[in-house]
């Protein structure tokens, strides 16, 4: 059902979610056909290395928000203005995950340019997930969905649908890219099934500080017990904090999960209020080692999140971590630090 609702979309030009203007002059179709990358803007980490592993070497990719930043609440320098209105195409998550880049985007970009909302193409708004950290009288569902392999390949999708409308004569490397993102994506979701076999029964509960899994957990199997920062990510109150470890008393959860984005002293308290092993090092998108390196990618950054999860709950991850999430070229995107 998602894939047709997102093909519906891009065939009808989905204009609420991606807003385009006049196809390129002549002028500016030659100067692509004779070698002119395509100039991509893109905002969390996840989705930059999504869209450089498909656009390939036929695209400038340029992130916007920095890695370790909360994306939540992050604000564009002005400085940004400048790339928003060069760029070809934006690629955001969307639902209403970066509403001060997005209204930066619509304020600058040029009529011929698109902007391209990833999570709100991929998700019907009946599948919206509201809860704790995003409640619905607020207005804003879990934006989250690259936590989840199944969406990784829905938004690889897009971007290669989008790129390839942009610029036909690179759509061969764009759907080869593609595939072998895609091979490798599945490979990874066959890995996780099998290895949180190994989870002793009962156990598939997570408690985060960031609600980053909602997606995940729903079509894994999981079941995402709490999450400790509040909607507008303050500090907890002592009753939420109280909540919670009644929570997780309840349930038996044997791993709490902290990140290294939201470092939280009041987690680890938890952790020892409760007995329950503390795990700090979870990367919601900030990508792990350096951009460059092998594992600087979505594909690094849930094959360690995951093995980390399952054995932090009492299995083990040998296939997860067997996993080869090697890119077939050199990712050279921009990733602001």
């Amino acid at each position: 059902m998602r894939t047709s609702f997102r093909n519906v979309l891009i065939g009808a030009g989905a204009a609420a979610v991606v807003l385009a203007g006049c196809s390129r002059s002549g002028d500016e179709a030659a100067s692509s056909a004779e070698g002119e990358r395509l100039l991509v803007a893109t905002t969390v980490s996840p989705i930059t290395s999504i869209v450089s592993r498909v656009g390939g070497d036929c695209i400038e990719v340029r992130g916007i928000v920095p890695e370790g930043t909360n994306s939540h609440t992050f604000e564009p320098a002005p400085s940004v203005a400048a790339l928003l209105s060069d760029a070809d195409v934006v690629f955001i998550n969307g639902l209403k995950l970066e509403d001060p880049t997005l209204e930066m985007a619509q304020a600058n970009m040029r009529d011929d340019a698109e902007l391209v909302e990833l999570g709100t193409l991929a998700l019907p708004e009946s599948e919206y997930i509201y809860d704790f950290s995003f409640p619905k009288e607020e207005g804003k569902p879990n934006p989250h969905l690259w936590t989840d392999p199944t969406f990784a390949i829905e938004y690889a999708q897009i971007v290669r649908d989008v790129l390839t409308e942009r610029d036909p004569a690179c759509a061969e490397t764009f759907q080869a890219n593609y595939e072998s993102f895609e091979a490798q994506v599945n490979l990874l979701a066959e890995a996780i099934r099998e290895d949180q076999k190994t989870v002793p029964s009962g156990n598939l509960k997570l408690v985060t500080y960031h609600d980053a899994y909602a997606y995940f957990a729903d079509n894994f199997g999981w079941e995402v017990v709490g999450a400790l920062q509040p909607s507008d990510f303050a500090d907890p109150t002592p009753a939420e904090v109280v909540t919670l470890i009644e929570q997780i008393k309840a349930e038996g959860v044997p791993t709490i999960f902290g990140s290294e984005v939201f470092p939280s002293d009041v987690l680890e308290e938890i952790a020892n209020e409760t007995g329950v092993r503390y795990e700090d090092s979870l990367r919601d998108d900030d990508l792990p080692g350096a951009p460059g390196d092998a594992n600087h990618s979505w594909l690094g950054l849930m094959q360690y999140n995951f093995a980390t999860m399952i054995e932090g709950l009492g299995g083990k991850a040998p296939n997860v971590r067997a996993v080869d999430i090697s890119s077939p070229a050199p990712d050279a995107a921009d990733y602001p630090q």
